[in-house]
């Protein structure tokens, strides 16, 4: 029970000044300075609380008002502590790209040694090693190279992971990827290259490219698995999607029917074959 005074009992105005600033709208049986100012609309501090000016344009003012009068915040005071506290936890629990990049770097840069000094010991002085070492060294070499793939496509996904691009590639041979991506960066186009089928599938609920060209034999999902995926979801259906492959061309074009593809190439290809999908983008 709230007390009651010599002014009567506390008003539902005054209930709601003190739950919302901490203060007494009565002392002693007197209303209390900080509740008039606060009924003048005068904005009332806590002591133990830094008062912060911002100085920002009507417009910017009106968007934060808006935001927080759709989202039930009470004050535009106290979206912009909650936009802050957010950004500094945010901050503190997410590295930065400067500090990925630099992982990276450091990574790589002892990867590049320890691929090396392998390769030159397997090249060099294979004929007198022991088979047991020799048959180790070479698997530190080949992961090396795969490890150092592996950092390549994740810089990858960073640099693009919410960019907007024109073709998607998804291949497991990356220097079939490479040559397709300077193939259509020399016409004026982005590409985005995956090496699994999985990494395709996550990168299309991220991106809608405007062209798919796909591989048939990836090393998890078969790509006419993929785009049956594709063709059957409202959101990717339109998508044309054409196939890389070395497959049997009379198996590719009875696969075309029942996958819906728009088309295929087989490998080894003539670049003057993909001139055709430039009517696509």
């Amino acid at each position: 029970m709230k007390k009651i005074t010599g002014n009567g009992k506390l008003t539902e105005e005054m209930m709601r000044f003190e739950k919302e600033t901490g203060k007494k709208a009565i002392w002693k049986g007197v209303v209390t300075e900080k509740f008039k100012k606060w009924q003048r609309g005068e904005k009332i501090y806590n002591q133990d609380k830094e008062r912060i000016g911002i100085l920002v344009s009507e417009e910017t003012k009106t968007r934060w008002q808006d935001f927080a009068s759709n989202n039930k915040i009470t004050t535009v005071s106290k979206l912009i502590r909650m936009a802050v506290g957010f950004y500094i936890d945010y901050t503190l629990k997410t590295p930065s790209q400067r500090d990925f990049a630099q992982l990276s770097y450091d990574l790589k840069e002892s990867l590049t040694t320890i691929k090396g000094f392998s390769q030159l010991i397997i090249e060099k002085f294979s004929d007198k090693l022991d088979p047991d070492i020799l048959l180790r060294i070479k698997e530190i070499y080949s992961q090396s190279l795969l490890l150092e793939n592996n950092i390549k496509e994740i810089q990858n996904d960073k640099e693009t992971e919410n960019n907007i691009y024109d073709i998607l590639i998804i291949e497991d041979d990356a220097p079939t990827i490479m040559v397709l991506t300077d193939f259509f960066e020399i016409k004026g186009y982005t590409c985005k290259g995956v090496l699994s089928g999985i990494k395709g599938l996550e990168e299309l609920n991220r991106n809608t490219p405007k062209l798919i060209i796909l591989d048939v034999i990836l090393n998890d999902i078969s790509g006419y698995e993929i785009c049956n995926k594709i063709k059957s979801n409202e959101n990717l259906k339109e998508i044309p999607v054409f196939y890389i492959t070395a497959i049997p061309e009379s198996e590719v074009v009875e696969k075309l029917k029942e996958t819906g593809a728009n088309g295929f190439f087989l490998k080894p290809f003539n670049f003057s074959q993909f001139e055709i999908l430039l009517d696509y983008l």
